[in-house]
């Protein structure tokens, strides 16, 4: 297969695992490429990223690097061989590349965890406020810029109606419910939407109410996306400078206690209805 200059994030996560199986095997690049009869720049290209490796060389070098874990070969298999367009693609041209790998680790995931503070998550949010958002970035977007990043958001949520959803577990601030994006009546509509969301058995919605005593984390937005197995999961940061993905074990372990600490702080999903519907009132 030949090489590519731009491999995606999914990709590239495959070269990283294919390289730490062979560190924790104590092997160098040079001496895997012996095993593999390949060259010590093929190994480094395959690791990259940037030569795509079918299912039959991934076992072979799961065989040399001594791997028994058979669940995560075979996951690291269904990874292999050239990426498949999806309908993210058709954004490249128009939207950071950071955006584009994660909707196509969003339609990977077999569940998602997420947090938030200030804003109504992603996958949950509707139109008019997804425009209202980003009409307030900085630096200022053009309109056509706008429209782009709102029908990526809204091409996001499809994974949620899909014939087989992931489980999609959201929590929530209060603050969110409060801020009022996009004027009352754009509010009003997304509350409704949450409400009507948070029935579908796949989702559950908590929120955090004000006044709880203790809050974990700095109150930075979280996506952790489940992969088929633990050693797959990818954690997803909203920064100023745009999305960062983390995927070490210390940052997936961190994350999950953070996300963990978050629903403990938050309400019963009923709860949490019931709270939607009296700020609902209240707009």
């Amino acid at each position: 297969m030949p090489p590519t200059d731009s491999p995606t994030l999914r990709q590239r996560r495959l070269g990283v695992e294919l390289r730490r199986l062979r560190e924790r095997a104590g092997l160098t690049a040079t001496s895997a490429g012996e095993l593999l009869g390949v060259n010590q720049a093929r190994v480094s290209m395959i690791e990259t990223g940037r030569t795509p490796v079918g299912a039959d060389r991934l076992r072979s070098m799961a065989r040399a690097y001594a791997c028994s874990d058979q669940a995560l070969v075979d996951a690291l298999a269904a990874m292999t061989g050239r990426r498949t367009r999806g309908w993210w693609d058709g954004y490249r041209d128009h939207l950071p590349v950071g955006l584009i790998d994660l909707a196509e680790l969003e339609h990977h995931a077999v569940a998602l965890r997420v947090a938030l503070v200030i804003h109504i998550p992603a996958l949950l949010q509707t139109t008019d406020y997804a425009r209202a958002l980003f009409k307030e970035a900085v630096p200022a977007l053009r309109q056509y810029e706008i429209e782009h990043r709102v029908s990526h958001r809204i091409k996001r949520q499809e994974i949620l109606h899909r014939e087989s959803p992931p489980q999609y577990t959201a929590v929530i601030h209060e603050c969110a419910l409060h801020m009022g994006f996009g004027g009352p009546a754009t509010m009003r509509a997304q509350l409704k939407h949450l409400l009507d969301m948070s029935e579908s058995g796949h989702v559950t919605l908590r929120v955090i109410p004000f006044g709880r005593g203790s809050f974990p984390g700095t109150g930075q937005s979280v996506d952790y996306l489940m992969g088929p197995v633990p050693q797959l999961d990818t954690v997803q940061l909203d920064t100023h400078h745009g999305c960062e993905f983390l995927y070490a074990e210390a940052q997936l372990e961190k994350y999950g206690l953070v996300l963990d600490r978050m629903e403990e702080n938050a309400l019963e999903p009923a709860e949490s209805r019931d709270l939607i519907r009296n700020i609902a009132k209240t707009i």
